[in-house]
């Protein structure tokens, strides 16, 4: 019972996230090199998207390595809160819920997924 809700918890995250990781492949990460060269930091560090939205849900997703991969995961998002929503930390939507739920959601499940570990439904169990 716990490994199909680990592994439910795992094709969320990893999926959704691989779907942010899919668009970046088809056009580019350009507004992501340019938020990274506005805090300072080298330009190559935009290319990390690609192993925190593509690599790194593939990891989820087969559960191998699961608590490696949602680490990543999670890495990305604190990325993604400094660079793309500072602005938006303490905001709450038009229907009164936080303005960054879904980033706020994609970061605590790949913190549960890290704690958790991918179950007996992944490649390997660590």
């Amino acid at each position: 019972m716990n490994d199909g809700g680990k592994l439910i918890l795992r094709l969320a995250l990893g999926l959704l996230v691989l779907l942010h990781g899919i668009a970046k492949l088809k056009h580019g990460i350009d507004p992501i090199i340019g938020m990274v060269g506005a805090t300072g930091l080298p330009g190559w560090v935009a290319y990390g998207v690609y192993v925190g939205e593509v690599l790194a849900p593939l990891l989820v997703i087969l559960g191998w390595y699961a608590r490696i991969g949602a680490a990543i995961i999670g890495v990305n998002m604190l990325f993604a809160f400094g660079l793309a929503h500072t602005d938006h930390l303490f905001e709450l939507g038009a229907s009164g819920g936080w303005a960054l739920e879904l980033q706020g959601m994609y970061l605590f499940t790949a913190v549960a997924v890290a704690l958790l570990g991918p179950g007996h439904h992944g490649v390997n169990d660590r």
